[in-house]
C-alpha cells in the first residue's frame, strides 16, 4: 500500500557554520586529553616519555580529525521537513535515515549549548513514539530552528492521529 509519498534522500545541508562548531567540539575534546598529559609530563620527569608520547599521538590524531571530519560530516548529513514528515540522514559508514511522520510527533524542542550558541546555531529535537529516540537536526541556523519548530507545531496540530 502506498500513500503517494516518494521516499528520497533529504534535500537540505546543515548550515555552513556547523563545520566551525564541529571543529570547536573536536578541538575541545582533544585538549581535554592532551593538556593534562602535557602538564603531567612536564611536572613528572620520570614519566615524561610515557606521558608526552601519548599526548603527541592524541594531539596529531585530534588535529587531523578537527581539520578533516567536519568537512566530511557537512557533505553527508542532510535534513528536510515536508507536510508529511521530518527526515534526517546521518552517519558516515553506516548511514541512518530517520523519518518521523507528522502523525507520530509528540514534542518539538529547540536547544542551544554555549558553543553552539556562539556560532548562532541551534538543534531542533523532534520527539516521537519511536523506541529509536528523537530525531535531531543539529546545526541549524537558530532563527531557522525556531521557525521550523513553529511550523512543525502547526503541522502536527493539523495532522490527524494520536502520536503513539
Amino acid at each position: 500500500m502506498t500513500s503517494g509519498v516518494t521516499l528520497r534522500p533529504p534535500r537540505n545541508r546543515y548550515d555552513p557554520r556547523t563545520v566551525g562548531w564541529w571543529r570547536t567540539q573536536l578541538a575541545i575534546a582533544t585538549a581535554v586529553v592532551v593538556v593534562p598529559l602535557v602538564v603531567l609530563g612536564v611536572l613528572i620527569a620520570p614519566a615524561r616519555t610515557w606521558l608526552l608520547l601519548p599526548a603527541a599521538v592524541v594531539g596529531v590524531i585530534g588535529l587531523a580529525a578537527t581539520v578533516a571530519l567536519p568537512i566530511w560530516w557537512h557533505r553527508v548529513h542532510r535534513w528536510e521537513i515536508t507536510d508529511h514528515a521530518v527526515y534526517a540522514l546521518t552517519g558516515y559508514f553506516w548511514r541512518t535515515w530517520r523519518v518521523a511522520p507528522m502523525s507520530r510527533i509528540q514534542t518539538v524542542d529547540t536547544t542551544r549549548g554555549p558553543v553552539q550558541g556562539a556560532f548562532g546555531l541551534a538543534t531542533l529535537v523532534v520527539t516521537t513514539a519511536s523506541s529509536a529516540g528523537a530525531v535531531k537536526l543539529e546545526g541549524l541556523d537558530a532563527e531557522t530552528a525556531a521557525e521550523l519548530a513553529a511550523e512543525l507545531t502547526r503541522l502536527t496540530d493539523a495532522t490527524p492521529g494520536d502520536a503513539t
